[in-house]
């Protein structure tokens, strides 16, 4: 333990605490921008510096150790004049038309120049021009970026994926795509991780929200909308709603209100995933000697971009199965289209999303089966959603609950717990254990299987057969698992892989926190309504019975072949 005093305030810290840290625990608050603890802190922005007493130049507290005796002045005149120096700077190069930014009121520059109560900028302006194309899901506004470096630095030790640089020297250093000159010909996953770590606006998803309003303005159009699992937890946050005040209904009460014909949700097609993925996997199993083991989920779009573009000698390990978002867009241009007596090119279908690899995924033609059409016209990330919501004057905590439609809006608690990191292997094996034994198991049997560590591995018995499972999520601990594989360290039978921290509900279009994690919170959400859910297995879901009753015939059947399931090799990443 060491000695400091911080603002006048003495106290002992350990030994190499870093400045910052330690005026946390004095109670003083020191003002960052680049910062975020355990992946950026390089003190880039020089917005955090202190006085340390004996010392001629200002110190970056977000990496400057303590020693012994040291006296900090966090708030000196020399230290408010750095910060204000520093941060008009940056706005010197930072297109600050905060009014139509998509960050406005949720930025981190736009509130330090509030709570530094500057008022104009005294140097010239130098804002970069260079534009992105925008129609790729993910878009970079060059204008806006301040050269924090979050982004590298999450691609690089998280998501290990290497997308993002710094290119040029000197006064024109900045960030730009890493290896070619447009990010649509990276090997970009699309898992939007740079986006929720940006502290401003220079990194957004593609806005489609004119799109589907211009579908529902549409006489013509039949508008059909699906809500992903991990919306539920994340959907009400802009709105200051809690998730016992932030429900699924209340969510299709407003989406009605905006328009939509239908409101459905995603648990119906997470189960339909459940039945074709886990009847996969099963026959899988039996043929253990010609068939490609393990399996790989594939209701990720990120993880699936991440293997193909990274690993692709994995690639024939991935579920045939689609995702739960495409299965919902073909059986409602199908199945649906039916019931209503429609064509099915009337049908507009929307997904509400946590992700940007969707909008990619909705986009792939060797996806699109039922009518020719694309079978989802369109994703919306959680953040649009609530855009949408706004842009037509909803009040989310001014209205009621209202029940989702059906015969698609039953979903069961495994198609739930789908939007946190293990929720899909658990899912899948209360369903393959209820194929293979003829009874259901306890439905917390495989609970292990949860929880933020980032690589788990299970065993667990499945009639005579001994399981070997393991669960992954953020493209960095799924590249760890990948080499172990190739290298023949690890052996397993079933694995799940989740491209963004967390799963779901970490996911790159989820609302953003600056400096928060929030996926443990929002998973425990998804678990707690599974727990209370009277449906809590997938096979069991009475909307999934009628399907196969009526339509499908049975998991894996030609007709469920033709829909739900795909080839990835049709498709290539850049």
């Amino acid at each position: 333990m060491v000695n400091v005093t911080i603002d006048g305030k003495t106290l002992q810290v350990p030994e190499n605490t870093r400045i910052l840290d330690a005026a946390r625990q004095a109670g003083v608050n020191i003002p960052t921008l680049c910062y975020w603890e355990g992946i950026n802190e390089i003190g880039a922005c020089r917005v955090c510096v202190v006085e340390i007493e004996g010392c001629d130049k200002l110190a970056a507290a977000c990496n400057t150790p303590v020693s012994e005796g040291m006296v900090i002045r966090t708030n000196s005149k020399k230290v408010r004049q750095a910060r204000r120096t520093n941060v008009e700077l940056i706005l010197s190069e930072h297109n600050f038309e905060c009014a139509t930014c998509i960050r406005s009121g949720n930025c981190t520059l736009q509130t330090l120049a509030k709570e530094l109560n500057i008022r104009e900028v005294s140097y010239p302006r130098n804002v970069p021009t260079k534009k992105q194309a925008g129609d790729f899901p993910l878009v970079r506004d060059y204008s806006k970026c301040i050269k924090c470096m979050r982004c590298i630095q999450v691609c690089d030790k998280i998501q290990a994926s290497s997308v993002w640089d710094t290119v040029n020297t000197g006064g024109n250093t900045t960030v730009d795509v890493r290896g070619v000159y447009k990010l649509e010909d990276s090997k970009c996953a699309l898992c939007g991780q740079c986006i929720t770590h940006c502290p401003v606006g220079a990194l957004h998803e593609r806005d489609d929200v004119d799109k589907v309003m211009a579908a529902i303005d549409d006489p013509e159009k039949i508008t059909v909308c699906q809500i992903a699992p991990a919306i539920r937890t994340a959907w009400g946050e802009p709105f200051g709603l809690s998730p016992e005040e932030a429900t699924v209904e209340r969510l299709c009460s407003g989406l009605k209100l905006a328009g939509f014909d239908y409101v459905f949700d995603t648990n119906f097609s997470a189960d339909l995933t459940i039945m074709e993925e886990g009847s996969e996997f099963l026959d899988r199993l039996q043929h253990k000697d010609s068939a490609a083991l393990p399996l790989f989920t594939s209701c990720c779009p990120g993880w699936v971009r991440f293997v193909k573009a990274h690993y692709p000698e994995f690639v024939p390990n991935l579920s045939t199965a689609k995702s739960p978002q495409q299965m919902f867009g073909a059986v409602a241009k199908s199945y649906y289209a039916e019931i209503l007596g429609v064509d099915p090119q009337k049908i507009f279908c929307v997904s509400i999303m946590p992700c940007l690899a969707k909008k990619h995924e909705c986009a792939i033609p060797a996806l699109n089966d039922a009518c020719g059409d694309p079978d989802v016209d369109i994703s919306l990330t959680t953040r649009e959603c609530g855009r949408l919501l706004q842009m037509n004057m909803v009040d989310p905590a001014a209205i009621p609950d209202r029940a989702l439609d059906m015969p698609l809006g039953v979903g069961s608690g495994a198609g739930n717990i789908f939007g946190a990191t293990g929720g899909v292997m658990e899912a899948a094996l209360r369903t393959a254990y209820a194929l293979v034994m003829g009874k259901n198991p306890d439905p917390d049997a495989f609970r292990a299987v949860r929880g933020m560590d980032g690589w788990k591995e299970c065993t667990f018995a499945l009639g005579e057969t001994e399981l070997k499972i393991a669960v992954a999520h953020g493209l960095g601990n799924a590249e760890k698992l990948l080499k172990a594989l190739k290298a023949g360290e690890v052996s397993y039978d079933f694995v799940e892989i989740m491209a963004c921290p967390g799963g779901c509900v970490g996911g790159g279009g989820q609302p953003i926190h600056d400096k928060a994690w929030c996926a443990p919170a929002r998973a425990d959400v998804l678990y707690k309504q599974d727990a209370n859910m009277a449906l809590r297995f997938s096979h069991e879901n009475p909307s999934i019975t009628a399907i196969y009753r009526d339509y499908l015939e049975k998991p894996l059947s030609h007709r469920a072949h033709e829909l739900l399931h795909t080839d990835h090799t049709l498709w290539e990443m850049p």
